[in-house]
């Protein structure tokens, strides 16, 4: 009976360090998603496909280490303008070149990307940024917590544009 106490408590010691790591992992993630996301234009879908995989410290799909069930497919890119607005899709600026011409002539124009932010949310919603619920990894007992709103904002550096390119005259 003893034992049962015993490893009761030292799996739940070790529960709770894995998630301070995670906790702390998924700022991390964020960081290097948004940083990378600045200099990659986002309608690039395989080179925003390997950030994602980078983000989550992998070279192929697949779930982040010690932190089931948070992977590539959680982390959601939005790009904002100016006032921190998030720009739709439609909104954006064809190609790299054609967003810094926008910008150099209005900075504060309303598909003008100034910003990137990296959150990491449920892959299913599009509207709002859920929380992702963890899974225990010693599946004694069933705690599911919900992880942390993890958010990084940068700014655009390139966003893969190259001196001298001419803007798309998609």
């Amino acid at each position: 009976m003893l034992a049962v106490i015993f490893f009761t408590f030292v799996f739940g010691v070790i529960e709770v360090a894995r998630l301070m790591f995670v906790y702390n992992t998924l700022q991390e993630v964020t960081r290097r998603a948004a940083a990378a996301a600045a200099h990659i234009y986002p309608k690039d879908t395989s080179a925003i496909s390997a950030l994602r995989e980078d983000a989550v410290f992998r070279t192929s799909p697949g779930e982040l280490v010690l932190a089931p069930p948070v992977s590539d497919q959680h982390i959601r890119l939005e790009y904002l303008a100016y006032d921190l607005t998030v720009i739709p899709e439609t909104s954006w600026p064809s190609d790299a070149a054609q967003n810094r011409q926008i910008c150099t002539g209005n900075p504060h124009a309303a598909n003008c990307i100034r910003f990137v932010q990296a959150q990491v949310c449920e892959p299913g919603t599009a509207d709002s940024c859920d929380p992702v619920t963890s899974r225990m990894l010693l599946p004694l007992v069933d705690l599911r917590v919900q992880l942390p709103k993890a958010t990084t904002i940068s700014p655009i550096g390139s966003l893969g544009y190259v001196a001298g390119t001419p803007p798309c005259g998609c």
